[in-house]
């Protein structure tokens, strides 16, 4: 993920019926290359990405885009309103994401920081639904963030919670297979209603995090095109626009 004041970067659902149409017409696929005709194309960025020229990143094929607004529950990126109200303004489907630390406060907490912050949504099908980061610890060695699985899974549902409550929404998670295998002990909680966003560099999305059989974006490379992380959508633009409105 593009994340703002960062160390180190890691390398790196079954949704709801009605959403698991959405997003693959039906079909459930773990593994498709990065040159797949027809998906469209999308980025992640955060401060670091600075001002965006977002026309040219729509003339180089940007269709979507998941802006970094907080972390934790004291760190707004400071390019934010230029890159959330830019993006929209050239056209581009954009969402905002919150980059997980357990280790510092709640995640009712964070999540009511996040939507004080740019993490809200609405049903113009120009919005995508609030994101969730949570991932590789890049602040010391602990790789879940100093808490069990159990304390895991019960931090991301506060989370999930306090966003379901603020907005209609569930988040969509975006995480690592390992990750999430690892410090959530490979939980399955929440494969039925919560978007998977997952980020593998690679020229296939291999072995999704247990519990989904299916991604809705990727993040399949940290370079491109387009600034930032590039990212796809497993559907049409249709689709992307359909769940964008929820």
């Amino acid at each position: 993920m593009a994340r703002d004041h960062k160390p180190s970067r890691r390398r790196a659902r079954v949704i709801a019926a009605s959403v698991a149409t959405l997003a693959l017409g039906g079909t459930a696929l773990a593994e498709i290359p990065v040159s797949a005709a027809g998906k469209p194309k999308g980025h992640d960025v955060s401060s670091h990405q600075k001002n965006v020229n977002w026309q040219k990143a729509k003339s180089k094929g940007a269709r979507f885009v998941y802006i970094k607004a907080t972390e934790s529950h004291t760190y707004r990126n400071p390019y934010f309103k230029q890159q959330y109200n830019g993006s929209r303004n050239a056209g581009v489907i954009r969402g905002a994401y919150h980059f997980a630390v357990p280790s510092k406060s709640s995640g009712k907490k964070q999540a009511a920081y996040f939507m004080s912050h740019g993490g809200r949504w609405r049903a113009d099908g120009r919005t995508l639904p609030p994101a969730l980061d949570i991932e590789h610890n890049p602040y010391g060695k602990r790789k879940c963030y100093g808490l069990g699985k159990t304390a895991t899974v019960n931090w991301i549902k506060s989370f999930s919670n306090e966003v379901k409550r603020q907005t209609g929404r569930r988040p969509v998670i975006y995480t690592t297979s390992k990750w999430w295998n690892d410090c959530t002990g490979g939980s399955r909680a929440f494969a039925s209603n919560h978007a998977l966003w997952l980020a593998r560099w690679s020229s296939s999305a291999g072995s999704l995090p247990k519990g989904w059989s299916y991604w809705t974006f990727w993040q399949h490379d940290n370079k491109g095109s387009l600034p930032g992380d590039q990212n796809l959508f497993n559907g049409s633009m249709n689709q992307l626009k359909r769940f964008a409105r929820g």
